[in-house]
Formats: structure tokens, C-alpha cells, sequence
């Protein structure tokens, strides 16, 4: 089979595309063939492990798994003894934020991770890019309590993280204000965004209004700048560590010595994340949003274009055979149905 292989933490010049013998699955996994991935943050910081503390999960010097890759969308081909709930020629998607190996025609995975069968005829590509960025909003949203009387502001609307916190947030019934480049302005109304911030034209911490809660999903701002801008009461969540880790300090901190605090997502319950979204696709409440799509041959150019911090949604991996150049998805500036 063909995998891309990861033997040390660097660039993304480091990924090789070989040939590499089919795994088999052990009594407790599944034999998946990846129809299609995605290439995500969560990858790029596996690649070069960053922050320092992933190597401690991953390996200090170099990666316990030698094939990249988190999200994943396939069929089953075989299932071990111990299988039950899932059966040979099942769709199924999920992720591992751990490194799922998905970067390969065929992988293997535990019954036990985060995987469930994909809603009706949603396709591969769609259900691939369902996974990292809605676990992590999840995650987000999880941490505070909603209620339908309260204002939510999202930086970096139109990313992976943040184009799945505005469908989720528009999914608990809260006021959604969406902060993103203009041009994507009606996508992100499309999610359920009640306001567009333009940031090209605006500094979002300058307006005079006030939020319940601010979800950074791109990291690009900080507590002391939104903190202005929170009720009392209210809270800055940040997908980031923030200048030297600060945002793991203050989440310590600020619950103790002010009304306006800090919260940090540490993300838990993939599993459930994962069968929470696969219900709400199922009730029409949340779609993919992708920028575009690489064949598995041009991984280093997807790793690179992510590394750019500039993607609309996700970035698609597809596993056939007879791709030969990179597509920029005509669901750009739409939500896939």
C-alpha cells in the first residue's frame, strides 16, 4: 500500500511517499481503507512537534508513529474477533488527535477510539473533514454554559475550528459574531453567524460591545485585548497556549482573582465528540466546510498550504489513483450539503 512516512519532527520536506506492506488488525481493531483525510493543525504540530510538550505523547526524539495523519473516512475490509459493534464494509469516519496513521491507503484502528459509521450518503471527502475542527469547537462550547439570551464572539470564523464553533453555537441558540476576512463573509453568515466583523477593515477588540463568552479558535489574539470586551462573568477561550503558555496560568489564576476569566479547552472525549457530530449531521444542523482537496502524492504541498494559517474550513486528502493536481474546492465560499 501506499503511506506517507514520518521518521523524525521537522517540515513538511521531511513526509515520503512509499510503499509499505498492508497492516492487520488485532483482535480488538479494525482494517480501514482510507477513501480520504484531511491534512489539519493538529497534524502540523505533530509533524514538527509543537509545542514541545506533544513529544512527551508522541516521542522525545523522534515519532512513535512513523505514518501521519488524524482524520480519517474509509470502509471497513476486515475486524477482529473482539468487534462487535462495527462490521466489514461499513462507512465509517473518525479521528485520533493522537496520530490515527491516516495518511495511507490502509490503516488500523482500535474499536475503542473515536469512529462511527458516516450519515447516509454524506461522502468520504465531507465526512473527513466533520472531525478535527468540530472536536475541538466542541471542546470550546463545552467548558461554558450556554443560554439563548447570550452574545458569542468567534475569531477566526472561517478556519476548521472556527467554522465549526459558529454551527455549533448557532446550533445552542446563542447570538453568533463571527470575525473574519470580509470576503467570506456570507459563508460564515451561511453557518449561522448573526454579525460579520471584517478584520481587514476593523480591530475587533476596538468595537463597543460586550460578549458573554470570546472563542479565539486561531489563537491570534490574547486575554489582556478581549478582556474589555467580556461582561463580568464572562470568559476567553483560546485554542492557543498563548505568549510563553500564559493562557494555562490564567486559567488558574483568573477564576480566582477577577469576574472576567480565562478557560482552557483541553480537549477530552473524542469518541463522544465525534457521535455528537455525527448527530447533528444527521438532523441537518452541521455540514463540512473545505478549501480544497490533495491527492495523497502532493502531502507535502496540502502540509504546506496549511502551515500558511490561511485555510477556508478543511484541507482534503483523497487516496485515488488518477488525481494529478491540486483542486481548490468549489465549496470555498460554501458549506457542503
Amino acid at each position: 500500500m501506499r503511506a506517507v512516512i514520518c521518521t523524525k519532527y521537522g517540515p513538511p520536506d521531511i513526509l515520503q511517499l512509499k510503499e509499505m506492506e498492508k497492516p492487520l488488525p488485532e483482535d480488538n481493531e479494525l482494517l480501514i481503507e482510507v477513501h480520504a483525510s484531511t491534512v489539519n493543525r493538529t497534524d502540523c504540530g505533530l509533524l514538527r512537534a509543537k509545542p514541545f510538550i506533544v513529544r512527551f505523547f508522541t516521542g522525545i526524539f523522534k515519532p512513535r508513529k512513523s505514518i501521519p495523519g488524524t482524520a480519517f473516512a474509509g470502509i471497513i475490509k476486515a475486524a477482529g474477533e473482539k468487534v462487535t459493534a462495527l462490521k466489514v464494509g461499513d462507512r465509517v469516519f473518525g479521528f485520533d488527535d493522537s496520530g490515527s496513521g491516516s495518511h495511507a491507503r490502509y490503516m488500523t484502528i482500535s474499536k475503542d477510539k473515536a469512529l462511527t459509521t458516516i450519515p447516509g450518503d454524506m461522502t468520504y471527502m465531507q465526512a473527513a473533514a466533520c472531525t478535527e475542527g468540530a472536536h475541538y469547537a466542541y471542546n470550546f462550547i463545552n467548558k461554558v454554559n450556554l443560554s439563548s439570551d447570550q452574545n458569542v464572539l468567534v475569531n477566526g470564523a472561517t478556519g476548521a475550528i472556527g467554522s465549526a464553533a459558529v454551527q455549533l453555537l448557532n446550533y445552542f441558540g446563542v447570538n453568533v459574531t463571527a470575525v473574519c476576512e470580509g470576503e467570506y463573509s456570507e459563508l460564515v453568515k451561511s453557518l449561522g453567524a448573526n454579525k460579520v466583523i471584517d478584520y481587514t477593515q476593523e480591530d475587533f477588540t476596538e468595537i463597543d460591545h460586550t460578549y458573554n463568552y470570546i472563542f479565539d479558535t486561531v489563537g491570534k489574539s490574547s486575554f489582556a485585548r478581549c478582556k474589555p470586551l467580556l461582561k463580568a462573568g464572562g470568559a476567553y477561550i483560546s485554542s492557543e497556549l498563548g505568549y510563553m503558555a500564559q493562557n494555562i496560568f490564567l486559567a488558574l489564576t483568573t477564576p480566582i482573582l477577577c469576574s472576567k476569566k480565562v478557560k482552557f479547552p483541553i480537549p477530552t472525549d473524542c469518541r463522544g465528540s465525534i457521535l455528537f457530530i455525527k448527530q447533528l449531521i444527521e438532523d441537518g444542523k452541521f455540514k463540512a466546510v473545505i478549501d480544497r482537496e490533495y491527492p495523497l502524492e502532493q502531502i507535502v504541498e496540502a502540509y504546506r498550504y496549511v502551515e500558511k494559517g490561511q485555510k477556508i474550513g478543511n484541507v482534503v486528502i483523497t487516496m485515488e489513483h488518477n488525481n494529478k493536481t491540486t483542486q481548490k474546492s468549489e465549496h470555498l465560499t460554501k458549506t457542503t450539503d
